[in-house]
């Protein structure tokens, strides 16, 4: 089996498209579309990155990122931010473990370009 990724979107259709996208691609994908719920999806599934967005119903993508970024089980792991909301670039940058900030709509192929990338930096 692939590495696992965790998409944390409230968007039923982008959340369809990038399941879609990884798991042609090999990963094992796992799937939670509220941000109120995304940090028990992420502790049962141990995905080896997150792809995150910042508008999410329950708790928003930033506050999870705030977080991730604090538990030992979850400060290293790489995470993707896509979000339709570009101005939330500059709230990310200072996270070392955000790798990428994309926008919606996205090209899969980017995405998958920055999941590779960050997964071999990860060391997988």
């Amino acid at each position: 089996m692939g590495k696992k990724v965790m998409v944390v979107d409230g968007d039923a259709e982008s959340l369809s498209t990038v399941k879609f996208t990884l798991e042609a691609a090999g990963y094992e994908v796992g799937v939670c579309e509220n941000g109120r719920l995304a940090w028990d999806a992420i502790s049962q599934f141990q995905p080896d990155l997150i792809i995150l967005d910042v508008m999410l119903p329950g708790i928003d993508g930033y506050s999870l990122q705030i977080k991730l970024a604090q538990e030992p089980a979850t400060k290293d792991m790489p995470i993707v931010v896509l979000t339709s909301l570009e101005p939330a670039k500059s709230l990310f940058q200072k996270f070392p473990q955000v790798v990428a900030f994309m926008t919606k709509p996205f090209k899969p192929e980017e995405l998958l370009e920055h999941v590779h990338g960050a997964l071999a930096r990860a060391g997988g």
